[in-house]
């Protein structure tokens, strides 16, 4: 029995120490937001925060966080360290109309908030840069880059 904490919750899982964290939260504790690609950690449609870091959850055994802060798409707008961030970049999400087929969209958000949090005006390499893990087989790259420039103006407004 593992106890780890998602969303500033405490959860005891039964699982074996090598089970990604993926597994845990859409299997285990029905958290579904967090979404399935590649499996192999490429596609970015699997991301969440560890201690406000973006990481692929397909990758991650269970075993290396029972003491680490992990943040999902759910409950991204419940942390008080990023909430603004999360509610600019949502927002900005739904104005640029990036959202196509929608399956990348809570990786690509999470990992468009971490950028955020950590540079409140990030110009186009820096976008680039952070946000390269992340696959959207529509392409809305440039909407997606768009909405992050948005979501920092924002987020830098207040």
């Amino acid at each position: 029995m593992l106890t780890i904490d998602i969303n500033d919750q405490q959860h005891q899982v039964d699982v074996e120490a090598d089970t990604p964290l993926l597994w845990v939260l859409r299997d285990v504790l029905h958290m579904t937001g967090t979404k399935f690609g590649c499996g192999k950690g490429l596609c970015g449609a699997c991301t969440v925060h560890l201690n406000g870091k973006p990481v692929r959850s397909c990758s991650l055994p269970i075993s290396a966080i029972t003491t680490a802060k992990i943040t999902t798409i759910e409950g991204v707008e419940n942390n008080l360290s990023n909430a603004s961030t999360a509610i600019a970049v949502k927002q900005a999400w739904i104005t640029e109309n990036v959202p196509q087929c929608g399956y990348c969209q809570s990786g690509q958000i999470m990992s468009a908030i971490a950028l955020i949090g950590n540079n409140k005006s990030p110009n186009d390499e820096e976008i680039n840069i952070a946000m390269s893990g992340n696959l959207c087989r529509c392409g809305t790259y440039k909407r997606i880059k768009s909405a992050i420039k948005t979501a920092s103006n924002d987020v830098g407004e207040k």
